[in-house]
């Protein structure tokens, strides 16, 4: 069996970005989010090394909502009717995604919220 062409390859990646911008409404949320993160960040003019660390927790929360997409739509797919198990793997799954987010809105408040209470504070 060929492997497809790395520019086809990527091209599968990113039409599974857009099928889950699409179908998934917290996916978009998360989006939205990190869009509002990253002008803050620029806003306060926070450093290079926080704003890797943002960006490394924002990207942690898109990855683990894409996997929660993929595990959803494999359970979906192979076990249609009610059972334990696609249950625990799906609600894992969502587990997984509320927990990368909490550890990101952590992170986002321990590097934007001292710069953002100086400035609340200067005004």
């Amino acid at each position: 069996m060929k492997q497809p062409s790395l520019w086809r390859s990527f091209g599968h990646a990113l039409t599974g970005v857009g099928r889950t911008w699409r179908r998934e409404r917290n996916f978009r949320i998360h989006v939205m989010v990190a869009i509002a993160v990253v002008a803050m960040a620029v806003g306060l003019r926070i450093s290079r090394a926080e704003c890797a660390v943002l960006v490394f927790a924002m990207g942690l929360v898109f990855t683990s909502e894409l996997l929660n997409t993929a595990i959803e739509a494999l359970v979906d797919l192979v076990s249609p009717e009610y059972h334990e198990a696609a249950r625990t793997s799906k609600d894992a799954a969502a587990g997984a995604v509320l927990l990368s987010a909490l550890t990101a809105a952590t992170i986002g408040l321990l590097v934007l919220g001292p710069p953002l209470w100086k400035w609340m504070s200067d005004e």
